[in-house]
């Protein structure tokens, strides 16, 4: 049986020893060679498709810009508080002046509801109150008045509500008023004769005397010393 070259693959005599084309030495190896078979040699891996060219990324978006921090509020700041100050009552706000003309001017006040009037007649009795005279209303309107201002004055130092008139001024004013009105009253008995004066007459003219002397008497005496 021929021979194969295991170099250059040319077929030689059975009993060759050589390759006659290229030299090479025959025998058991290219027995051997024959007798494996032939292995055959990995076709070539077809050629990979080129990629395609990645699309270019998007730019990103600019970040929004962080909102600036809120302004802190005072600590003191309250949500809805208002500028006008609490109202704290204080009693220790009033002077002696005050304190007087307030006491006096409730009592004024009380006594126009009491008996200003009598009248008898045949037996019967009548009587009337203070305010039987239609502007003694005046002076009941000025009584609530003067007690509530006296309350607000406890309640701040300066009013809330913005006023030009001094506090002197405003309540010797109205205590003045009170005093004219009381004494019309007191001295205008309706009727004429045969009318006498109740028990809230008397109440009613001293406490009005009364509510009026401690603003009035230290300005008098002022006025008279700057006189001299």
């Amino acid at each position: 049986m021929p021979q194969t070259c295991p170099q250059c693959q040319t077929e030689a005599a059975d009993d060759a020893t050589a390759c006659p084309s290229c030299g090479a030495t025959l025998g058991s190896s290219s027995t051997a060679t024959q007798a494996a078979p032939a292995v055959s040699a990995p076709a070539p891996a077809a050629p990979a498709a080129p990629a395609a060219p990645a699309a270019p990324a998007a730019p990103a978006a600019p970040a929004a810009p962080a909102p600036a921090p809120a302004a802190a509020a005072p600590a003191d700041a309250t949500p809805g508080a208002s500028s006008i100050p609490a109202f704290k009552f204080d009693a220790a706000r009033w002077s002696l002046a005050d304190r007087i003309a307030g006491i006096a001017t409730v009592v004024l006040f009380i006594s126009l509801f009491l008996s200003w009037y009598t009248y008898s007649i045949a037996g019967f009795s009548f009587t009337a109150d203070g305010l039987w005279h239609g502007w003694m209303y005046i002076s009941l309107i000025l009584c609530i008045a003067i007690v509530a201002y006296l309350v607000l004055r406890a309640g701040w130092d300066e009013l809330p509500i913005g006023t030009k008139v001094p506090h002197l001024t405003a309540m010797m004013a109205a205590t003045i008023v009170n005093l004219v009105l009381v004494v019309i009253a007191f001295l205008d008995k309706p009727g004429g004769g045969g009318v006498g004066w109740g028990f809230g007459a008397f109440v009613g003219l001293i406490a009005a005397v009364v509510a009026a002397a401690p603003y009035a008497v230290p300005q008098l005496r002022a006025r008279t010393g700057a006189t001299n």
